[in-house]
């Protein structure tokens, strides 16, 4: 079944736009590593929790073997050449001619460097940007008007009772009729400030607003969301952002 994204209604496996309200349902691939059909555009597997997205590989680097090529411009006119490069004098030139047709060399003017100049010094102050915070969401318990914070460091929260295998983040052993609960009942992922909850192979199920929600496929919560853990609406959760 293929829940839409819109409505929440079930659509048959195939189906491409809801039959409820028509909006183009998202597609399906098999999880490589378990083969469990998710959303194509999942990020990760609901059944065994595996990455979808592709690794990235690291930009090529150039090589440092391969070095720039200095290319050097003729000293001009005026400028005496480098000591050990002197041409030498014509055989058919001798000393004395050559004093008599060389004009005396002109003294070069004595240059000094001008010291560097002091920074400019600024009169405004540069703040560095801070990090934008993660949104804050909670989950109120119907039965108990209990407000459980949902952690706002982790990236997957963890719904369920204590096990050995995925300690839950959201511990529902303390609620009334939690023993309908299984140990790992569900997650929720937090992808930049919208959370989609999914269901991750419990014993009796997951709903919202009273639909139930595929294994494999999941649901983007919204404000005033009735989340309810097994059946017959004994644990549930209104979802809230704080």
């Amino acid at each position: 079944m293929i829940v839409c994204p819109n409505c929440n209604h079930q659509n048959p496996e195939g189906a491409t736009q809801c039959e409820a309200c028509y909006t183009p349902l998202p597609t399906t691939i098999a999880c490589p590593s378990c083969g469990a059909s998710v959303q194509s555009d999942a990020t990760f597997c609901g059944q065994c929790g595996s990455s979808l997205q592709p690794s990235v590989s690291a930009t090529e680097q150039p090589s440092p073997d391969v070095l720039p090529t200095i290319v050097t411009s003729p000293a001009p006119d005026g400028i005496p050449a480098p000591a050990g490069e002197a041409e030498p004098l014509p055989a058919t030139t001798s000393a004395p001619d050559l004093e008599k047709s060389s004009p005396p060399p002109l003294p070069f003017p004595e240059t000094t460097t001008p010291p560097a100049p002091p920074p400019p010094v600024s009169i405004f102050s540069v703040t560095p940007a801070t990090q934008l915070q993660q949104q804050s969401a909670q989950l109120v318990h119907v039965q108990t008007n209990t407000v459980v914070e949902l952690p706002q460091n982790l990236s997957v929260i963890h719904i369920g009772k204590p096990n050995d295998l995925v300690p839950p983040d959201v511990d529902v052993s303390g609620f009334p009729n939690s023993e309908i609960v299984s140990r790992k009942h569900a997650d929720i992922r937090v992808e930049a400030d919208a959370f989609y909850i999914e269901d991750v192979g419990s014993s009796n199920g997951t709903y919202i607003n009273n639909i139930p929600l595929s294994q494999g496929n999941r649901h983007r919560l919204r404000p005033g969301d009735r989340i309810s853990f097994g059946k017959g609406d004994l644990v549930s959760f209104i979802f809230q952002m704080a």
